[in-house]
């Protein structure tokens, strides 16, 4: 039974940090694409940024570059997401999902990904 389970969201104040984690439990990422996505109210669902899992490619949303970092512990089979200088537009309910193909440019499509997380919500003041 596959499972992505997040955690790490809360209330900050603009300009903080936070840390949200996924452990992938039940099967091993091997070589596919693992992202963050992130969804507000009334809007659509939309990547934030993705990894490849074998490796270290990455790809990030225009929106984060050079405020949010995704990382790896394939030890630990968890995704990570480092967000800094954290906004008040990006305050959203924030999922990790999973691929089991590296898309590259294509990270971006919410139907490629085999799995979803059930999100951990991010709330920016």
């Amino acid at each position: 039974h596959v499972q992505l389970v997040e955690s790490g969201g809360g209330s900050v104040q603009a300009g903080g940090s936070l840390r949200l984690s996924c452990e992938a439990r039940g099967y091993s990422r091997r070589s596919g694409t693992m992202a963050w996505f992130r969804q507000a109210p009334g809007k659509p669902r939309e990547g934030v940024a993705a990894i490849y899992t074998g490796g270290s490619s990455t790809y990030y949303a225009d929106s984060v570059k050079g405020r949010f970092t995704i990382s790896q512990d394939n030890a630990k089979n968890t995704l990570y997401l480092q967000m800094n200088g954290l906004r008040p537009e990006d305050t959203a309910m924030y999922y990790c999902a999973w691929a089991a193909s590296w898309y590259g440019c294509s990270w971006r499509d919410v139907f490629r990904y085999n799995y979803w997380g059930q999100g951990t919500q991010v709330t920016v003041s």
